[in-house]
C-alpha cells in the first residue's frame, strides 16, 4: 500500500515538473525563460529603433510583446496578433499593470494576422508558426504588411528524433523543421538573410532545439 502511495505522488510530481515546462508562455514563466530563450538575439534581428512598428504574430501573453515595446518606445507601436481571445485578454491585463501604452492587441485570424499594409518594420513568429496550417496565406499577408526591406523572424523548434519527418508528423507533434520553413518563405517571396540551426538548445527545458530563420521583403 506504501509503495503504492509513493508512485503515485512521484508520478504526480512527474507530471507537474512537466506542466510547469509546457506553459512558457504565461507570465509566471519568464524569467526563467529569459535564460535561455535569447529573446534580446531575436529583437536585434528584426533591426528595429525607436519609432519602428513592429507585429509579434502569436503573442499568447505577451513575453517578446513587452521587450519590443521597450525597444520601440512611446513614438513606435508593436501589434499583439493572437486568434485566442482568452490570451489577449491576459495580455491586456499585463499591459494595464506594466502602464504599456504602445502595444496594439489583436485578435488575427487563422489565415490573416490584420495587420496594416506596408506600415511595419518587422514582423516576429515564435514558437507559432507550426500551428499554421494555412501558412501561405499568412506569409503573403505578413508579406503586405512589410516595408520595402522589412524583416521576418521565425524561430521554431524541433525534435532531433523528428528532424526527418514528414510535415504533418511534425505539425501533430507542435514542432518544425527549418526546411519546411524555407520552402515557404522563399515561395511567398522573402528573401533569406540568415539562417541558424541550431539557435537555442531548450533539450533540458522541452527536449528539443530551436531554429531561426531571418527574412526581409
Amino acid at each position: 500500500m506504501k509503495r503504492c502511495i509513493f508512485l503515485l505522488i512521484l508520478t504526480n510530481t512527474t507530471v507537474g515538473a512537466q506542466d510547469t515546462w509546457k506553459d512558457v508562455y504565461s507570465e509566471s514563466a519568464w524569467s526563467a525563460r529569459d535564460r535561455w530563450q535569447k529573446a534580446d538575439e531575436l529583437v536585434r534581428s528584426l533591426k528595429l529603433s525607436t519609432g519602428s512598428q513592429v507585429a509579434d504574430v502569436g503573442c499568447h501573453e505577451g513575453y517578446m510583446t513587452v521587450k519590443l515595446s521597450n525597444i520601440v518606445g512611446v513614438s513606435g507601436k508593436v501589434y499583439a496578433v493572437d486568434v485566442e481571445q482568452q490570451k489577449l485578454d491576459r495580455l491586456k491585463k499585463i499591459l494595464e499593470t506594466r502602464a504599456i501604452n504602445n502595444v496594439i492587441p489583436t485578435k488575427g485570424e487563422f489565415d490573416n494576422p490584420l495587420l496594416p499594409n506596408n506600415l511595419l518594420d518587422g514582423v516576429l513568429i515564435l514558437d507559432t508558426y507550426h500551428e499554421m496550417d494555412q501558412h501561405d496565406q499568412m506569409l503573403l499577408h505578413i508579406r503586405e504588411a512589410l516595408k520595402a526591406g522589412g524583416r521576418l523572424v521565425i524561430c521554431e523548434a524541433i525534435a532531433e528524433s523528428r528532424r526527418k519527418s514528414p510535415r504533418e508528423d511534425q505539425e501533430r507533434k507542435h514542432e518544425l523543421g527549418m526546411k519546411y520553413a524555407l520552402e515557404d518563405l522563399e515561395k511567398a517571396g522573402f528573401t533569406i538573410v540568415r539562417r541558424q540551426d541550431p539557435f537555442v538548445d531548450r533539450t533540458k527545458e522541452k527536449g528539443d532545439k530551436m531554429w531561426i530563420i531571418v527574412a526581409k521583403k
